[in-house]
């Protein structure tokens, strides 16, 4: 099952409308231009749940129908500027968090829950990618309001302002601490941070120079992490003229990140990490794909405005990009919590997520979550079939918050075969081989009599069996 994962998709068009789109997909202009539905790329029910796997963690029925007659700008226009006010909802959550800081793992269950009940998907997605960039793990700074206080701080920015968060970040205590960078003298600079900005949160590896960090490390002197406060102690910066990549002056850490932003390969690196995030990670994108949107990155850093690029595009709704990222474990459970409309144990869920590889708060390296095929293994697709089962069975820790009969009745489908369909167009659009939606629609049999318990163990069998296909691990 492992090899049929990433498989490039078949979308069923013909060899013509292949061809006509393979000569566009080289084309930057093309593939960055808005996408407009036509008979080679229509908006149906695939495009819209490929829109949701991407840019939320999928969506329930009423959602991914509201699309169809939307349209695929202004559903996009909805998940970038939602019309619910999700500053109450913020501020709410923001007081859960509060009340939960005293400990990693109520702050881990409190965020899975404003992920599934959030009005605005799309900032916790990006808030999620940011965690992974900016990569803090708790058990090493040992303190949950610090942690709380990191993330609030990338989801502040997630979607604003790269460089705002880039000083924002220099300045933050859970990421000195985690890096070592917590005590910066001026007799003996510290370069962990000025490495890990480097290296890490900017420009990539073998983009700068040891003597760069030296320099660096100096113009962050001063900075301390005391009593879980940042502080400045003057005295202890080095006023001193340093040189980072050919400028020189009395620079302050603020002047380096300055400094770091300005170079090409900055915007270079973000655009190819957003793109493996929102476009493609089986396909590295060539220069002149990255080039465009990496130069208009670069003069104001606005997240959002590079976010918006890349979901409206012609290369978003390609077949480049569709099916062609690995779930994580989170966009794997939530696709099935979110689909059925339901709200589960979040403690539990953050457990068995940890189990996965996906541990919130905790990611494994300084680089964050790898991705791609490192989410997937014998064990780990095991453990995914195993939590499908849990969250689908109606006992055990999950009790019979996902109903799929009771769903299917709510939008009236009460036949067996008609609730059957249904879940295949929520949670796949239906967009199987031929062969493999007959057959596995073909395991729906009414049980004798029709009694409702029997044909509602049979249906969460079902749902089961189609979130544990291949093509539903793939966002």
């Amino acid at each position: 099952m492992i090899e049929q994962i990433g498989k490039p998709p078949d979308q069923h068009q013909s060899k013509k409308a292949h061809s006509a789109i393979d000569e566009k997909l080289t084309d930057p202009d093309w593939a960055w231009a808005v996408y407009r539905p036509n008979a080679q790329q229509p908006w149906n029910l695939t495009q819209a749940g490929h829109l949701f796997r991407r840019a939320a963690f999928g969506a329930g029925w009423e959602q991914i129908q509201q699309a169809l007659p939307d349209g695929p700008q202004r559903t996009i226009d909805k998940l970038l500027k939602p019309q619910a006010d999700t500053t109450a909802f913020n501020n709410t959550y923001d007081g859960y968090d509060n009340s939960a800081a005293g400990s990693i793992k109520s702050l881990r269950a409190w965020w899975l829950r404003r992920i599934i009940q959030t009005p605005h998907p799309l900032l916790e997605k990006m808030t999620l990618f940011w965690h992974s960039h900016f990569a803090t793990n708790s058990d090493k700074v040992k303190n949950p309001r610090l942690m709380l206080q990191h993330i609030r701080l990338l989801r502040s920015h997630a979607l604003n302002s790269f460089g705002d968060m880039l000083q924002a970040i220099s300045h933050d205590p859970a990421v000195l601490i985690y890096l070592g960078a917590d005590a910066n003298r001026k007799a003996l600079p510290n370069e962990n941070f000025a490495r890990t900005l480097m290296e890490t949160f900017t420009m990539g590896p073998d983009n700068y120079k040891e003597k760069d960090v030296r320099e660096a490390s100096r113009a962050f002197t001063g900075w301390f992490v005391l009593r879980s406060r940042l502080r400045y102690i003057s005295r202890e910066h080095d006023v001193d003229t340093k040189e980072v990549f050919g400028e020189r002056g009395k620079f302050t850490g603020e002047d380096v990140v300055r400094i770091a932003l300005k170079q090409p390969a900055t915007s270079q690196m973000l655009v190819r990490k957003l793109y493996r995030f929102l476009i493609c990670e089986t396909e590295e994108p060539n220069a002149a794909m990255i080039s465009p949107l990496a130069e208009t990155f670069a003069k104001d850093y606005d997240i959002m405005k590079v976010t918006e690029t890349m979901l409206r595009s012609n290369l978003f709704f390609s077949q480049a990009a569709y099916r062609r990222r690995i779930k994580s474990p989170i966009e794997f459970a939530l696709g099935i919590v979110k689909a059925l409309e339901g709200v589960v144990s979040t403690t539990q869920l953050a457990d068995d997520l940890a189990g996965l590889g996906q541990n919130l708060y905790n990611p494994p390296t300084a680089n964050g979550w790898a991705g791609g095929r490192h989410w997937l293994d014998s064990a780990t697709l095991t453990g995914r079939s195993n939590l499908a089962l849990a969250l689908l069975q109606g006992s055990g820790p999950y009790g019979d918050k996902l109903n799929p009969r009771a769903f299917a009745n709510r939008h009236g489908r009460t036949t067996l075969k008609s609730a059957a369909q249904l879940l295949l167009d929520l949670f796949l659009q239906s967009d199987l081989v031929p062969d493999v939606h007959d057959t596995i629609l073909k395991t729906v049999q009414s049980p004798s009599g029709s009694d409702s318990d029997d044909e509602e163990a049979t249906l969460r069998r079902f749902a089961h069996a189609v979130v544990t296909l291949p093509e539903f691990h793939l966002g």
